[in-house]
């Protein structure tokens, strides 16, 4: 393997553990040391890759963007020839978010997280962006196999619908008290929200 590919694999490992340290602690838990740690390597490694904080969770950023648009390419949700009716794409996108509240829980914790930091600092509001562009642009491309007129403005809906209820059922108020996720619940949740999102 070459010196490159060793220094992408290690980079990844970085951003995995990392944001496990973030879901599991807060941002708080999030130290250099503490990443080299969580990695198994050796001290001063995070720091070589990443020489600051701000770097570090600019990273956690684009490897949550690169492995929620996995869960998207990955079958959770059709592709937009694949999505021919509004059942279809509601169950696709109930299955995603069900990946999302059970499998990938911690990882949805982790980008809550960071993205209350990037409302903070300036410097990550890009990485932020850049993160979130990728599913609103697989959102859009679904609802204008569906006939959306305004596909961009009916994917930062669905988005944010999306994103409101992963964080209810994850940190909201009453997170603690729910059942546990549901499947044909979600499926009912996510056509009503396609069919808001079109009308």
């Amino acid at each position: 393997m070459s010196s490159p590919e060793r220094g992408s694999d290690r980079r990844t490992l970085i951003a995995d553990s990392a944001i496990d340290l973030v879901a599991a602690a807060g941002l708080r838990g999030l130290t250099h040391r503490a990443v080299d740690g969580a990695a198994g390597l050796p001290a001063g490694s995070t720091s070589y890759y990443f020489r600051t904080r701000t770097a570090l969770i600019g990273a956690c950023y684009a490897r949550l963007a690169e492995l929620d648009l996995g869960d998207f390419d990955g079958g959770a949700v059709p592709a937009p020839a694949a999505a021919v009716d509004r059942d279809a794409a509601a169950a696709a996108v109930a299955a995603l978010l069900y990946r999302w509240l059970t499998a990938g829980r911690s990882r949805q914790l982790a980008r809550f997280e960071l993205s209350l930091e990037a409302a903070r600092n300036p410097e990550l509001a890009t990485e932020l962006h850049r993160a979130g562009q990728g599913s609103r642009d697989r959102a859009a491309a679904i609802l204008a196999a569906l006939g959306a007129a305004r596909p961009a403005e009916s994917a930062e809906l669905l988005v944010a619908w999306a994103d409101g209820l992963l964080y209810d059922r994850l940190a909201g108020a009453l997170a603690r008290t729910r059942p546990a996720p549901d499947p044909a619940e979600l499926t009912a949740v996510a056509r009503r929200m396609i069919d808001a999102a079109l009308a």
